[in-house]
């Protein structure tokens, strides 16, 4: 009698692991996974370098990376370069900007830092880009915001539907829901400077000029 052959081991199951999630305005909502909440989360801005008269006037373009904050308590702001508002990672609001990169020249752009170990007392932050300097060409800048949460895929949010009579661009807002934060695509285009963002969101904080 002849035996059976044996059977064929198992095909192991492959998991998919996205590296990226790129947010659109078809999927524009994702839940960050639960990680290290002793850890930060850095949110990247970077465009287009090296060009000289991107934005007019033969001048670098000066593209910031900034956001507005609400925490549990009440307490609210903006962290900007503008006015060197460049926030505290280990006092509230717990929100800090690294730097001011004022040609795109440097190769890790500009970039915002959360602490997630006070991930309880954050409320709502809004992400948003402005051009200091220079006549608003958002196509050619060709913007990108990647968010690096502590575990997870990248978060990537392309700045499209380019409108470029607007001086500032709301990009993704994050809000802490039952202390697991959702991040959702905005890229809303908005003609005026960041206290017009303000009022676009019910921020109600009262502004002064300011210089870098």
């Amino acid at each position: 009698m002849v035996s059976p052959p044996p059977a064929a081991p198992p095909v192991p199951q492959q998991r998919v692991q996205l590296s990226k999630i790129t947010l659109t305005k078809t999927s524009p909502t994702v839940s960050l996974a639960k990680g290290d909440q002793s850890a930060t989360m850095q949110m990247n801005l970077n465009w287009t370098r090296g060009r000289r008269g991107l934005f007019g006037g033969g001048g670098a373009v000066d593209l910031d990376l900034a956001c507005l904050y609400q925490l549990k308590d009440g307490s609210k702001g903006v962290i900007q370069a503008l006015g060197k508002s460049f926030g505290n990672l280990d006092y509230p609001p717990y929100i800090a900007l690294d730097g001011d990169d004022r040609s795109g020249n440097t190769t890790g752009g500009e970039n915002l830092h959360i602490n997630l170990a006070h991930l309880s007392e954050f409320k709502r932050i809004l992400i948003f880009a402005y051009i200091y300097d220079g006549t608003p060409n958002w196509s050619a800048a060709d913007g990108i915001v990647t968010l690096y949460p502590p575990t997870g895929p990248e978060v990537e949010v392309r700045l499209g539907s380019h409108n470029n009579r607007a001086c500032t661009c709301a990009i993704a807002l994050i809000k802490n829901e039952k202390n697991e934060l959702t991040v959702t695509r905005e890229v809303r285009y908005i003609n005026g400077t960041q206290s017009e963002i303000s009022k676009a969101y019910r921020w109600g904080l009262k502004w002064s000029t300011g210089r870098k």
